[in-house]
């Protein structure tokens, strides 16, 4: 016989996998809207169409401050041009992998008839809804930091060669294709820029506003600079600020490796504690004897 709870819980149960199914069958017309999407920052995207049936079946507008942020963040990582398609399938993801979780953990209710198991799936449901939400974020700054690493390397190449005499644009394309990380693919996609007829000035412009980090800001504005006062002016700014970005990264890898080495004094007290227990124990266990 079903108790109170049981009834209660499998009837929310069968509420959310009948919407589930309804926004499934809604949605199933555009199940190929996502096909593009890679499959390795995407999984399971066939079915993302589910999420996408619930915000046009509410009329969702994308107008909110986190909407706006969120979609900052897709222009940077895909484009200007595709940002609206991925803002999309973001909202589409986080909200049918929460609500098959969701799903999931119903069942899973159905076969354990456990209220904790329920809970602990439930809660799970609301972390895909936040972790998927934030993978963006979690991009950016991955991105970030990656483009930090390579950014010394960088201005160093271009104020060599600058200093050798060649015009800013011949340099920026010999340093573009010495390296294949997300930095120099952002500087090949400026020399395509350039080459399809954009003005430098605004190609570098666009460059800084994709890479968004502060320090490369700077520089693009340092470049811009550069290509006004002419190249001679150009070369001596590039060294002073090569010198600058190589203090600044000594100081960053110095804060790294103490944050490694606090991190590193938790294992230790633990390690430091267990080895008094086993030597205290067993002392009193003799003396208690």
């Amino acid at each position: 016989m079903l108790t109170l709870t049981n009834r209660i819980v499998f009837g929310a149960g069968l509420l959310v996998l009948a919407l589930w199914l309804g926004l499934y069958a809604k949605g199933y017309r555009r199940a190929g809207l996502f096909a593009p999407l890679p499959e390795k920052e995407f999984p399971l995207k066939d079915i993302y169409f589910v999420g996408l049936a619930l915000t046009e079946l509410i009329k969702y507008r994308y107008k909110s401050k986190g909407d706006r942020k969120l979609r900052r963040e897709v222009s940077v990582l895909y484009g200007e041009k595709y940002a609206d398609y991925y803002l999309r399938a973001a909202y589409a993801r986080k909200i049918t992998m929460a609500l098959t979780v969701a799903v999931l953990a119903f069942a899973l209710y159905g076969l354990a008839n456990d209220i904790s198991a329920l809970a602990v799936m439930l809660a799970f449901a609301g972390l895909a809804y936040w972790y998927f939400g934030a993978d963006a974020e979690r991009k950016i700054m991955k991105r970030s930091e990656e483009m930090l690493r390579d950014f010394s390397e960088v201005i160093s190449k271009l104020a060599l060669l600058t200093n050798a005499g060649m015009i800013l644009r011949e340099a920026w394309e010999e340093t573009a294709y010495t390296g294949d990380t997300t930095l120099y693919a952002e500087m090949q996609r400026t020399v395509d820029e350039m080459r399809n007829g954009e003005a430098e000035v605004d190609a570098l412009f666009n460059f800084g506003v994709r890479c968004i980090i502060p320090e490369i800001k700077k520089f693009t504005s340092t470049l811009v600079q550069g290509l006004v006062k002419g190249n001679s002016e150009l070369s001596q700014m590039l060294k002073e600020q090569s010198k600058e970005v190589w203090a600044a990264k000594k100081q960053n890898v110095r804060r790294q490796g103490e944050k490694a080495a606090s991190k590193l004094l938790i294992p230790i007290a633990i390690m430091f504690i267990g080895i008094l227990i086993m030597v205290i124990v067993p002392i009193f266990a003799s003396i208690g004897a």
